[in-house]
Order: C-alpha cells, then structure tokens, then sequence
C-alpha cells in the first residue's frame, strides 16, 4: 500500500467571486486553513471543487493556484473527471505538468460501456500518465457501480494506487476492505463519507474525503488521530458532533442536490468569513435569505459562531444576480 495518501484528504470547495471568477484570496485562505488543521492531503477538481462546471481552462487555474498555495505542504490530488478516455488523458497530462502528486479518475460516462471497457479505460490512463492513480466510485454521477474485484485486480496489477468510495454504499465498502486485506492491501480506500466515517474506519479505510472538512476539518482530524491510536470513543464522539453538523445540508428549502450540498458549504463558508461569496456555478443559484439563516443556525447549533451575518452573504452575489 502507498502510505503517502492516508488520513483527512478533503475534496477543496472551489470559491467564486460575485462575477463567477476564481477568487485566489479565498482559495488561499481556506487552503491555509485546511493545511494548518492538519490534513494529509487535500484533493482539488473534485465534485465538491466544480469539475463538472470547468472549462479546460479553469481547471488549469485552479490546479496552478491549487500547486502554489499548498507550496508542497501535503500531497495535492487532482480531479481528472471526464466523459470518455482520451478527454481524461488530457486533463492528467496538464495535472502531471503543473505538478500534481495523484490524479482521480472515475469511470467513462457517456458511450457507456461494460466492465471490460470500464477496465481498459483505467488501464490506459495509467500507462499515459506516471502519477499514482486513484478510482472515483460515484455511481449517483456515472450510472455504474465499480465492482470490488475489478477494483482489486488493478490494485494488484499496479494500475490503481486506490479508490475514492462515494458509493454511499457501507455495504460494498466493507466487502472492499475485506477483499482489499485478504488480498495484502493494494489499494488505500478513502471513504467519501461525512456522517459514518467512524464506521469506514471500523471497516478498515484508510482514510477520509469529506467535504464538510472544508466547514470544519480540526474534527475530521482528531478522529484520524484517535483512530490511529485506536481510541475509538474519540472516534465516536467526533463523528457525532460532525453528523450534527451536517445539517447544513438538510435545513434548506426550495433547493437540491449541487446546490443544497456544496451550496451549504459555500454558504457556511461564507458566514465563517473563509470566503468572500458563496457563489455558485451556472446554473446553480447561491443559497439567499431564509436558507443563508438556516445554515447559519445550525452553525451556532454546532459552536461555529458566524463572524458575517445572512444578509451580508445573500448580498454578496449581488453583482452577478442583478
């Protein structure tokens, strides 16, 4: 197993300012965060990160800014997501040129295939591109559920360096970790869970990708750690008081999927002054008025107290909105 991608790896929530550019101050900012709370990575260009509404050339932003903020700090992975092969290819390249540490892939999504195509595919981005290569198991996003033992074999064969499980399926997670142990751990599983984090550790993960680390990782952290030390009321009691604030994403009316998760983060980002807006991509409205309270009640549900009010975030897309 590589031990270089264990532990907290947050997906980095991608700020925007009001006119939907990147905004580099917030982005530092909350890098800067992450960094010093003590995370083991962080992963850029993921489904929290916006991948799905970047053009080829903001992801190169993000990914240079991304390299320049960590400044080596901890591993960086990239975000690689694309319809088909050769579109992901290319995005691994550019990765691997700006100085990427891993890159994350998940199945093709468009000319669906079946599992032979879904093994070649991972198979040729690893001979294209020299950087550790970790599978994106999204089946809600790709319409197929990678299955453990394709997972295995290209862990075993050297294709596959591990797996970002957001299946949020604990059932197949747990028979992967079973699988991957008897088979001599080829490949670092990282639960893309926030709620049942504690319960992939029991399973056998070897760490996490939750975006609300991106709101609040020093729990995330503790959790790892007491996990490590196998201190497992800490993980419990860590993993309760982060289930309580995930609520986020649950008290948000008139809104869904994109927009009430990453919404929500952006949102209770922007509350916590780490970003300047809560802006979203088009076509995705920023959460306003009674949902920006929402979030910011269970904030201080949570002990998180707002230093910028509701109205003040629902006013910061202004420029855009108007």
């Amino acid at each position: 197993m590589n031990t270089t991608f264990r532990g907290v790896i947050p997906p980095v929530v991608t700020p925007l300012t009001a006119d939907r550019q990147l905004d580099r101050a917030s982005f530092k900012r909350s890098i800067d965060r992450l960094v010093e709370a003590g995370v083991n990575g962080l992963f850029f260009l993921g489904s929290s990160g916006e991948v799905a509404f970047s053009t080829d050339e903001r992801r190169r932003e993000i990914i240079e800014a991304a390299i320049e903020f960590t400044a080596g700090r901890v591993p960086v992975l990239v975000g690689c997501i694309d319809t088909e092969t050769e579109r992901v290819i290319a995005h691994a390249k550019v990765a691997a040129e700006l100085g990427a540490d891993a890159i994350v892939a998940t199945a093709p999504f468009y000319a669906l295939g079946g599992l032979p195509e879904i093994e070649n595919h991972f198979r040729l981005i690893h001979e294209a591109v020299d950087l550790p290569l970790f599978a994106y198991d999204i089946p809600v996003c790709v319409h197929v559920k990678l299955p453990g033992d394709l997972l295995i074999r290209l862990g075993l064969d050297g294709v596959l360096t591990g797996v970002k499980d957001s299946s949020n399926d604990d059932v197949s997670f747990r028979f992967l970790c079973d699988a991957n142990r008897k088979a001599g751990h080829p490949l670092v599983l990282l639960t893309g869970q926030e709620v049942v984090v504690d319960g992939a550790y029991m399973a056998g993960a070897d760490g996490s990708v939750p975006g609300l680390g991106n709101v609040e990782c020093t729990g995330y952290v503790r959790m790892w750690q007491a996990y490590e030390a196998g201190d497992w009321a800490t993980v419990r009691t860590e993993q309760d008081k982060l289930a309580a604030l995930m609520n986020i994403v649950n008290v948000t009316s008139g809104v869904s999927g994109f927009g009430a998760g990453v919404g929500a983060f952006k949102t209770a980002m922007a509350l916590l002054g780490i970003f300047e807006t809560n802006q979203m991509p088009n076509p995705v409205r920023a959460l306003t008025g009674a949902n920006v309270e929402a979030v910011a009640g269970v904030l201080r549900e949570c002990g998180l107290e707002p230093v910028r009010t509701a109205e003040e975030v629902s006013a910061s897309t202004v420029v855009a909105e108007a």
